[in-house]
């Protein structure tokens, strides 16, 4: 039995490879969001979706704003965390807020978040002595906060209301529940085999090799994923039609397994695909209310940090590349006009 798991582990390795089946996925999460988008969006009426944004108070507005603003403040201490747990205790906060916020918004919105992400951490970083294997490492710990954070709060809600994730899913109510408890147990053995090794675990071979947070670190990691998450899944309430009564759990769920999707497509701004699982996970609410929740949230969550993220880096290389040097420059004129010049040597002088 052994020997046929490891042929064909070997034949998946040669002939389709995790890449290709990543490929695979992504298309197919793609494309059928786009079909079932397409097919929801029919009747839609335009000027309704106009009257509901209209109607957003701006109280409302300002609270989901808030919400949105706490759960990136939250999402500065996945660098944070990633670069204690790996040793890297000489860079501020400052550089980890600002790696992660900028690193997360634009490689979110632009699309394959692992190079665009990485490229912008290692350009961050490199500044402070840190490699492209500290940087693998950061962005490797702090995809785990972000997975283990949902996992756990997935768990939880497909346990608590599995009637959510099977408007998306369309599985069973309880299968789901099965689902969410296996995500559970798998956090709990997860902690487990943290928790019982003889000093931090190791993950890796070779030339990279990442240890783990011990098991109340990994508490912690937890933790940070959660309250991220429940910021704002609680935005994206705060924006939902007041009409029917929504409640929080249901609401979470939906947002959670439409999060993951959209991770999954690897679209840029996960666009068509979470929008897709939230029209979807949600049939109780009118199209049109829903569609302007959507449009709030998006500008909020996607397309503000994003051009915040764009103006920010924008100024730092200007800073960097263009105003320093110029200083650094102007530093050096005066010095250099201090110097005297070199008095011409008389040669008859000298040879006398």
């Amino acid at each position: 039995m052994q020997q046929l798991l490891s042929a064909l582990g070997r034949v998946f390795r040669e002939r389709v490879g995790w890449k290709r089946l990543g490929i695979v996925a992504s298309v197919a999460i793609v494309s059928i969001a786009i079909m079932h988008l397409f097919r929801t969006l029919k009747g839609v009426d335009t000027a309704m979706v106009l009257t509901a944004l209209a109607e957003k108070s701006h109280g409302q507005i300002a609270l989901a704003a808030l919400c949105v603003l706490c759960a990136f403040f939250t999402l500065t201490f996945y660098d944070l965390f990633a670069l204690r747990t790996i040793g890297k205790m000489h860079v501020p906060y400052r550089i980890a807020a600002l790696s992660s916020f900028t690193s997360y918004t634009i490689g979110h919105n632009i699309g394959a978040t692992v190079f665009t992400g990485g490229a912008i951490r290692f350009r961050i970083y490199s500044d402070w002595g840190l490699s492209a294997i500290d940087v693998a490492k950061i962005c490797f710990i702090s995809g785990l906060t972000f997975w283990l954070g949902n996992t756990f709060v997935l768990g939880i809600g497909m346990i608590w209301h599995p009637a959510a994730a099977s408007a998306v899913d369309l599985l069973p109510e309880s299968v789901n529940q099965l689902i969410g408890a296996g995500l559970l147990v798998g956090i709990a053995a997860y902690l487990t085999w943290i928790a019982t090794g003889h000093g931090r675990r190791k993950l890796g071979k070779d030339g990279w090799k990442v240890h783990l947070p011990s098991a109340p670190l990994t508490v912690l990691q937890i933790l940070i994923g959660v309250v991220d998450l429940a910021f704002c899944a609680l935005a994206m309430y705060l924006l939902a039609p007041s009409s029917p009564n929504l409640d929080f759990v249901t609401l979470s769920v939906v947002f959670i397994l439409a999060t993951l999707l959209g991770f999954a497509s690897h679209a840029p701004g996960s666009l068509g695909v979470f929008d897709a699982a939230m029209l979807i996970g949600l049939p109780m609410l009118g199209k049109e209310e829903l569609l302007a929740a959507l449009l709030v949230f998006r500008i909020l969550y996607f397309l503000i940090p994003f051009a915040t993220s764009i103006t920010i880096l924008g100024i730092r290389e200007l800073w960097l590349s263009v105003i320093l040097p110029w200083q650094q420059s102007r530093k050096l004129q005066p010095a250099v006009a201090k110097t005297p010049p070199s008095q011409p040597v008389n040669t008859k002088q000298a040879a006398e």
